[in-house]
């Protein structure tokens, strides 16, 4: 029977992606829809120029 090695990440995507899911729904729990939209405002990534 065969084992196989797991491989230790730097970075993992699925764990991070779900932090900051979290982190979200805490922030924005409780609001209406205008705070929200405040809100998506504020949080609103800029693009980067090339």
């Amino acid at each position: 029977m065969e084992t196989k090695n797991k491989i230790e990440k730097d970075f993992d995507t699925v764990k991070t992606f779900r932090e900051i899911k979290t982190k979200i729904s805490k922030e924005i729990k409780g609001m209406n829809f205008e705070e929200f939209k405040a809100y998506l405002e504020k949080t609103k990534l800029t693009p980067i120029a090339k």
